[in-house]
């Protein structure tokens, strides 16, 4: 299994802290998010390649940050309008380093209170592409993210982004495991015109051509949006050493 970081965004919310730096770089405790993301990975013993798509502002960070331990990958855009978006910048990296394996794909702004192992495992135990769900009980937030209906064995029944009606509570963070034989429907999804900006827009797409199922998450998710929450998982992490 190889890993996707998706880092090509320009983070507008956290300026001045990111206007000239990447936001998945920014240190949280004594760690660059992305540490702390790929120290767990690691623990895992389940990724063979780290892969981080970014643009081409930010490449020449990624690149002195990595020190050759992960692939970067450019994907040419220099501000904020030009943006691909997630889902082409996903199909984008999977050209650029012809990745031909299961894939996890994750966004670079995202700290988790528990560790991916168990979402790897329940990868392999359904034998489906799979994502993460969490409970949200706020109302207004299901407005700004993936909501997501599942049966009883946790397969998704309807998925839909930034919903004006939510369906449920179901609420679904960026991160996903492709199966490797789902790679090549992302051109396939773009072409009959799922949404490329959010990264869960060829989720919704893909559950209506094969089997995705949802594991429900364990513990907290923390998505570095904008300053005040970029200072609370600061106050969160003080201390915590990996």
């Amino acid at each position: 299994m190889k890993c996707l970081i998706l880092a090509a965004g320009y983070a507008t919310r956290l300026y001045p802290l990111t206007e000239n730096f990447p936001k998945p770089l920014l240190k949280v405790g004594e760690r660059t998010i992305l540490d702390w993301l790929i120290s767990d990975l690691e623990q895992t013993g389940q990724i063979s390649d780290y892969i981080v798509v970014t643009n081409h502002k930010f490449t020449p960070i990624f690149e002195d940050w990595s020190k050759g331990r992960v692939t970067i990958i450019d994907d040419g855009t220099s501000t904020n309008d030009a943006r691909l978006g997630a889902v082409r910048d996903i199909q984008y990296a999977i050209e650029q380093a012809a990745i031909d394996d299961d894939l996890l794909v994750m966004a670079g702004d995202n700290l988790l209170s528990f560790s991916l192992a168990g979402f790897i495992r329940y990868f392999h135990e359904k034998d489906t592409t799979c994502i993460m769900r969490y409970w949200e009980g706020n109302e207004k937030r299901l407005h700004k993210c993936g909501v997501v209906e599942v049966d009883t064995d946790g397969r998704i029944i309807t998925m839909e982004e930034k919903p004006a009606q939510p369906r449920s509570n179901w609420c679904c963070p960026p991160f996903y495991i492709y199966r490797r034989c789902d790679l090549p429907l992302i051109g396939k999804g773009i072409a009959a015109g799922c949404g490329t900006d959010a990264p869960g827009s060829f989720i919704a797409w893909l559950s209506t051509q094969t089997a995705v199922h949802a594991w429900e998450m364990p513990g907290r998710r923390y998505d570095i949006g904008n300053l005040e929450s970029y200072e609370e998982v600061q106050r969160i992490y003080h201390g915590i050493e990996g």
